[in-house]
């Protein structure tokens, strides 16, 4: 697979990218800020986006001008769609398995909520099934001890809780 640096202006997403990915923006410029590019953009060759719509917008959320690209010359139509597609669906199949999750994290010396994961990663915080769709309270709070003891009693109660500061 060959790898080409690409001005970001010359990419183009595409017009019905399916994806609703502005929610996974931040996460993703944190990891392209704390690893670097791992995984280049995908483009045709038109230089319009198969893989990689959230990467290129948190690219442009750091200020990058250029940004690594693979050109896929040798895919007709049908498989750049059908790539589209299983690219991001295929992520969604799998499922973590909270045990060893646990394990991974308290190896890990870096706050892994960038990349969106939650304190408490445990089992009894985070369902195997998520739904759908996800509900979200936001509650501001004057003290940081208030915040911390009504975060232990939501999350007390099994439900899944971030904290955010601002």
């Amino acid at each position: 697979m060959d790898v080409v640096t690409m001005p970001i202006g010359n990419i183009r997403p595409y017009a019905r990218n399916p994806r609703k990915n502005d929610s996974a923006v931040d996460a993703v410029a944190a990891s392209l800020r704390e690893f670097g590019w791992r995984n280049p953009i995908v483009v045709d060759e038109n230089h319009v986006i198969i893989c990689g719509h959230t990467r290129l917008k948190a690219a442009q959320k750091l200020g990058m001008v250029e940004v690594p690209v693979h050109v896929a010359t040798d895919l007709p139509a049908e498989k750049v769609a059908a790539l589209r597609l299983a690219d991001n669906k295929t992520g969604e199949l799998a499922e973590w398995d909270f045990e060893k999750l646990d394990l991974e994290l308290a190896d890990i010396d870096l706050d892994m909520t960038e990349f969106g994961f939650i304190e408490n990663n445990n089992a009894e915080n985070m369902d195997q099934e998520l739904p759908n769709e996800k509900y979200s309270l936001l509650i501001e709070f004057d003290s940081e001890n208030d915040q911390k003891k009504i975060y232990d009693e939501l999350a007390g109660r099994g439900l899944k809780c971030k904290i955010l500061t601002t």
